[in-house]
């Protein structure tokens, strides 16, 4: 696991502190050499407890900010309470004073033109920042194996595996897997790699064996979060759980 920063915490609570505070830190040094900055936020589980402390912190001019997020399902209303548009409405557009934002339109009656939209919208914005989490697949955001290494689109069009459903309703966002899209507008693993520094942060026992095969298996498709070893300024968060199964030659940094 050389050339990648894995870090394991006792708690999710000192997890997601310890990724608040170093996020704020890059951002505050972002700020300082250029005039605005790009943020990619993640949604879901992994980050409940991140951004809640991430909006927290105090020093950072959120009105130089401008965000996009990585993924949203297709044909969901952006008020679902699974709707990652909502989810980021609540946790943090509503929360912060930020300069733009860019949201993905799940409704988007063509898919494939909100994504052309999407990279339109970016092509002058390098993302600065990617904060990303691991699925219980390895799917980063929604690119579930076999992700699409090859693609330079920023954002496409996938298909949603039964894993990742189940994932979803294993976590409470859906009562059931047939509530769950089979289809979702994603950042494409490219375009995430493509940002300038990466924070991921991963609790929970469910994501150890996909830990396990994204940091110590093959770079593959087969393990699309295993991409992430591929960015020369990434940062991956772990609580025990998730770090379980990594074993301790050449392994991650406790604290």
């Amino acid at each position: 696991m050389a050339g990648i920063d894995i870090r394991v915490f006792d708690s999710e609570a000192a997890l997601a502190a310890a990724a608040a505070d170093h996020v704020s830190t890059r951002l505050k040094e972002l700020l300082a050499r250029q005039d605005e900055a790009t943020v990619m936020f993640a949604t879901g589980t992994s980050q409940v407890h991140f951004l809640a402390e991430l909006v927290r912190r105090q020093g950072i001019d959120w009105g130089r900010v401008r965000m996009c997020h990585l993924d949203e399902y297709l044909g969901l209303p952006p008020d679902h309470p699974a709707s990652f548009v909502r989810f980021l409405r609540e946790r943090v557009v509503d929360q912060l004073p930020l300069k733009n934002r860019t949201l993905i339109d799940g409704m988007a009656p063509d898919p494939r033109a909100e994504c052309i939209r999407l990279a339109g919208v970016l092509r002058s914005r390098p993302v600065d920042l990617a904060l990303v989490g691991i699925g219980e697949n390895g799917h980063l955001a929604f690119n579930d194996p076999p992700a699409d290494f090859e693609t330079t689109a920023p954002y496409i069009v996938v298909e949603l595996d039964d894993a990742c459903r189940h994932q979803q309703v294993g976590e409470g966002w859906f009562p059931d897997i047939d509530d769950v899209p089979e289809r979702a507008i994603s950042a494409s693993i490219n375009f995430i790699l493509s940002a300038g520094c990466i924070s991921c942060t991963v609790f929970g026992g469910r994501k150890m064996e996909a830990v396990k095969r994204c940091f110590t298996g093959d770079i593959s498709p087969l393990a699309p979060a295993s991409a992430l070893r591929r960015h020369t300024d990434a940062v991956i968060w772990l609580d025990r759980e998730s770090a379980a199964l990594l074993g301790r030659s050449g392994g991650p940094r406790p604290c």
